[in-house]
């Protein structure tokens, strides 16, 4: 089971800057081909930006085309949670950092195989964590 962080909005706006807190507490979403990691190829570990909790895999990131960054799974299961979002009158499933529960971003049944899943993700709400060189 994964310890919940509980936190003020007051608390989430001091800590984040107004682009993480506009994604990651308001549910916003930063323009397509703008975030900081759409392109980014290198191995690591993506975090929570707010919190540090893992959630996804360079292993498992894709180029989806959309703009935003894509996995095909998180790193582990417990790391995330789905929500039905009906927001702007489309029926979508929002992802959500199962610690902190910031809005991450959205995953669709139109991912690589081997899920089929595309976890398409707010630059905004990730830290990445190179990979240590052996």
């Amino acid at each position: 089971m994964i310890e919940k962080i509980k936190k003020s909005e007051e608390e989430w706006k001091n800590e984040l800057t107004p682009e993480q807190f506009q994604v990651m507490r308001k549910s916003g979403t930063e323009p397509a081909f703008t975030g900081k990691y759409y392109k980014t190829k290198d191995p690591g570990t993506y975090t929570c930006a707010a919190c540090g909790q893992p959630l996804f895999s360079s292993d498992t990131k894709f180029d989806s085309g959309t703009g935003w960054p894509s996995f095909y799974k998180p790193l582990e299961e417990e790391a995330v949670e789905e929500h039905s979002d009906t927001a702007y009158g489309m029926r979508r499933t929002e992802v959500r950092c199962s610690r902190c529960e910031a809005h991450l971003g959205h995953v669709f049944p139109d991912g690589p195989r081997p899920t089929g899943m595309r976890y398409c993700m707010n630059s905004a709400s990730l830290e990445l964590k190179p990979e240590e060189q052996k």
